[in-house]
């Protein structure tokens, strides 16, 4: 076993409380003062100097010296999900850590404390990014207008997610592994009248109903198969009784693809659809984009560095070419600003029969992958200082 591996290990009890104390208490989107003042007593305690963003609830910390600088960034919210999971340290809140970012939070605590044990012999600077606002999609680009990726400038970096249908002993990556997402409202407004006198009204239920049909021959008949395409209308909303006709209809839903003029495309003919599906039933349509976020990119030299990272760890876990999912991360827009690498890390529980997918009320992570993570975190930095600082 490696020696920084076997730090690592020898930290795990406290990784997993310090998971356990920020599961107790998820707080969403970019106000997190809770979740924050945890951290930042930690990096405290650590003796790592940082910086807290209070505006965003993102956190910096620098260890190390020299002119070249690796980005490590862990997300921090949670989800408005009232858990289900009965675990001990079960959300005290309304809110549920269910995608992990708990666990992701615990992993670069954990990184820095190896880290400042090595900080001497890092060849450069390593930058701790923890990251509100990622379920919302608003916090990579907020933490990017705040300058954290400025003084010192960063080079390049490098995150990654647990995953609770995978096993623990799996690290994944892939050379697209997640993709973009198009986010949209589209609000359909007719005319308000008695259900028991339609004529001297406008029905947008029913033109909302035809634009949601009219979506699906868009990704069947526009869009070949191999392009990977997955057009979503998640959300639809209309009335207040049912014995009228109400005034509006509401869809909202999300585009996913890898191709950027597949997405231009079907951008175009959603607007296009919209108008004159909405016309053809005398209604209105009105088409606002909620959000727009790329696919995630991984560059090849920072992918090889993790990969040479985690095996020269000798963990035991195996590293493998396997994630290429339709699921969408805010990293997105750092992966596009500089060279980048995201990877995923096996967190699912012993039994394969209780693993459900995250964003679940239920899901449960499994804690044992907590050390490795930490430990390919700060090796990453590590190796990647040495090649370029």
């Amino acid at each position: 076993m490696n020696a920084l591996f076997m730090e690592a290990c020898a930290l795990q009890e406290e990784l997993k409380e310090y998971r356990r104390e920020l599961h107790r208490i998820p707080e969403l989107g970019l106000h997190l003062p809770k979740t924050t003042a945890f951290i930042c007593k930690k990096l405290e305690e650590f003796g790592i100097p940082y910086h807290l963003y209070p505006e965003i609830s993102c956190i910096t910390a620098v260890l190390g010296q020299g002119e070249k600088c690796f980005l490590l960034r862990s997300d921090i919210d949670a989800l408005p999900i009232r858990e289900t999971s009965a675990e001990a340290y079960a959300s005290e809140n309304e809110n549920m850590h269910a995608c992990g970012h708990d666990m992701h939070a615990a992993v670069l605590l954990g990184a820095a404390r190896l880290l400042k044990a090595h900080e001497s012999e890092l060849k450069g600077k390593v930058k701790l990014l923890f990251q509100a606002g990622e379920e919302t999609f608003t916090g990579a680009e907020a933490a990017m207008k705040a300058g954290v990726l400025e003084d010192p400038h960063v080079d390049a970096g490098f995150a990654m997610h647990v995953a609770s249908t995978a096993p623990v002993g799996l690290i994944g990556y892939g050379d697209k592994p997640m993709s973009s997402c198009y986010g949209f409202k589209i609000t359909v407004t007719g005319k308000g009248a008695h259900g028991s006198t339609p004529e001297l009204g406008i029905d947008p239920i029913a033109a909302a109903a035809q634009l949601y049909l009219a979506y699906q021959e868009l990704i069947a008949r526009e869009i070949p198969a191999s392009a990977e395409a997955v057009l979503t209308v998640g959300m639809f909303n209309a009335g207040t009784a049912p014995n009228i006709i109400p005034d509006t209809a509401e869809l909202q839903g999300t585009l996913r693809t890898f191709n950027e003029d597949v997405r231009k495309h079907l951008i175009q003919r959603m607007h296009e659809t919209a108008e004159y599906v909405a016309k053809t039933y005398r209604c209105t349509a009105s088409f606002d984009e909620v959000y727009d976020v790329p696919d995630v990119r991984n560059d090849p030299d920072i992918t090889a560095c993790v990969i040479e990272a985690a095996e020269e760890l000798e963990t035991g876990f195996k590293v493998m070419n396997v994630v290429h999912t339709m699921g969408s991360e805010d990293f997105a827009f750092i992966s596009h600003h500089l060279k980048t690498a995201y990877f995923i890390i096996g967190a699912g529980v012993d039994d394969p029969s209780k693993r459900v997918a995250h964003h679940n009320a239920g899901v449960v992570f499994n804690e044992k992958c907590l050390a490795a993570g930490a430990a390919v975190y700060a090796k990453t930095a590590m190796k990647w200082l040495e090649k370029h600082g």
